[in-house]
């Protein structure tokens, strides 16, 4: 049992560094780089829309999915960037990921058919056959949920009959000179 909770506090402090280090209070402020085939701003929805082999990049940190939308916070009425047009640095409220989900960081890997980012609660839920990987280690379930400022994750089952949570847990092998 040591060795799962090992194993899930490992993921979740790994988990941290998701799509939220450049989100105010997140660790960096390095700039997030993201290609894709397509791009649509929507200023009255406070929306940006990637599409098309959507690869979202900042640090080590490598998102990639089939569609991104960013939704962030509309800057009050007659706010300078209202009356210029100049967005300058928004506030990022949610980022929703779908199709062919997959996240890499250094031996880190997830994947699943979607992955929402809630801001304000530091929340990452990925959804529809989720699974994380560090090295060879792994989890799986219907949804893996984590509570960033918590330190927290939950993996969920489907609903389907017999389905269960996964783990697949490569204990550490002790040191020579530990051993009595």
């Amino acid at each position: 049992m040591q060795i799962i909770i090992t194993f899930v506090s490992l993921l979740v402090a790994i988990l941290t560094a998701l799509p939220c280090p450049a989100i105010e209070g997140g660790p960096t402020s390095s700039p997030i780089q993201i290609e894709a085939d397509r791009m649509e701003s929507v200023q009255e929805e406070s929306i940006i829309r990637f599409s098309g082999h959507v690869e979202a990049k900042q640090d080590d940190l490598i998102i990639h999915a089939d569609q991104m939308t960013v939704n962030y916070v509309k800057p009050p009425t007659g706010s300078r960037a209202t009356a210029t047009g100049d967005s300058g640095q928004q506030k990022i409220n949610k980022i929703i990921a779908a199709g062919n989900v997959k996240i890499v960081q250094n031996d880190w890997v997830a994947v699943g058919n979607s992955m929402d980012y809630i801001a304000d609660q530091r929340k990452v839920i990925l959804t529809g056959n989720a699974k994380a990987w560090q090295g060879k280690n792994m989890v799986a379930g219907e949804t893996i949920i984590l509570y960033l400022d918590e330190g927290k994750s939950v993996v969920e089952r489907s609903k389907e009959e017999g389905e269960r949570v996964k783990a697949l847990i490569y204990p550490a092998s002790e040191p020579a000179e530990s051993k009595q």
